[in-house]
């Protein structure tokens, strides 16, 4: 089984997708391909449906829609001529004492292959590896077709999970930045950082990233601008003034001279208050 959730939902066994066009199923299918090869509890799924007032027929309605995935599923595998002893469905969904299970039989899931492609570019960025810690992270950060779970319609659960791979999501994007400026990359990161300060205004690595590209690039106005704008958005919304590593950096580029090289790693310490506007 092949599942993908960092974008629209997408549950393949044997090549055919599974994936259900009903809501409610969607969801199910969604929390466990998520948690594959995990026991996701029935309490989980109820949650994850109706929130914290679920009907009384939840259960009976929760076991309706594991029939209608099994269905699909079984589909799937009755396709394949060429498996002699094929799985049953009931064993790519299989229920266990409190929950269900959806077992991949060693397939793939792009959150698994993110993770620790991710998890390799960050080992990388400490042992000073900038090149291999770009090229892991870009290649990690290509796995993205979209936000999480984008074409669900999210439940608590749901919601909870996607904002916690977007943040590694974020987090994976800030060290590749970082990286790519420790490379002496900072022209090319001139738009694509541009674009993702107006996107997250008051995200602090960010605007740290593009006022050195902009500084490295001879554009010491305009560097000095994005710290103005960062720090009037940040106590407009938030009450506070930029970070102290934050304002080393406007520092530096008032200053307009060499640059210390101890500079390049502020802005991955600037840290971030929010991560998005």
């Amino acid at each position: 089984m092949d599942i993908a959730v960092l974008g629209p939902l997408d549950v393949r066994e044997n090549g055919l997708s599974v994936t259900p066009t009903a809501p409610k199923p969607r969801q199910v299918l969604a929390l466990l391909a998520l948690h594959a090869d995990q026991v996701v509890p029935v309490s989980a799924l109820i949650e994850e449906l109706w929130g914290e007032r679920p009907p009384r027929s939840a259960r009976t309605t929760l076991q309706t829609y594991v029939l209608q995935l099994r269905e699909l599923i079984s589909a799937a595998i009755t396709n394949d001529p060429e498996e002699a002893r094929p799985r049953t469905a009931k064993q790519v969904l299989v229920t266990t004492p409190g929950g269900y299970v959806l077992d991949t039989s060693g397939g793939t899931s792009d959150v698994c292959e993110f993770e620790h492609m991710a998890g390799t570019g960050h080992r990388a960025m400490d042992a000073g590896d900038f090149a291999g810690a770009a090229r892991q992270l870009r290649d990690a950060l290509g796995l993205w077709t979209g936000s999480a779970f984008s074409d669900i319609q999210t439940g608590l659960r749901l919601t909870m999970e996607a904002r916690r791979l977007e943040e590694t999501r974020l987090c994976a994007l800030d060290q590749r930045i970082e990286a790519d400026l420790r490379l002496g990359r900072h022209r090319e990161l001139l738009g694509e950082l541009t674009m993702l300060v107006s996107r997250h205004r008051t995200h602090e690595n960010l605007h740290g990233q593009l006022m050195l590209a902009l500084h490295r690039s001879g554009r010491r106005s305009e560097a000095l601008g994005v710290y103005q704008r960062l720090r009037t958005a940040l106590i407009r919304e938030l009450g506070l003034e930029p970070s102290p590593a934050l304002r080393r950096i406007q520092r530096y580029v008032l200053m307009a001279g060499p640059e210390p090289a101890a500079v390049g790693a502020a802005a991955g310490r600037a840290g971030h208050l929010s991560p998005a506007g």
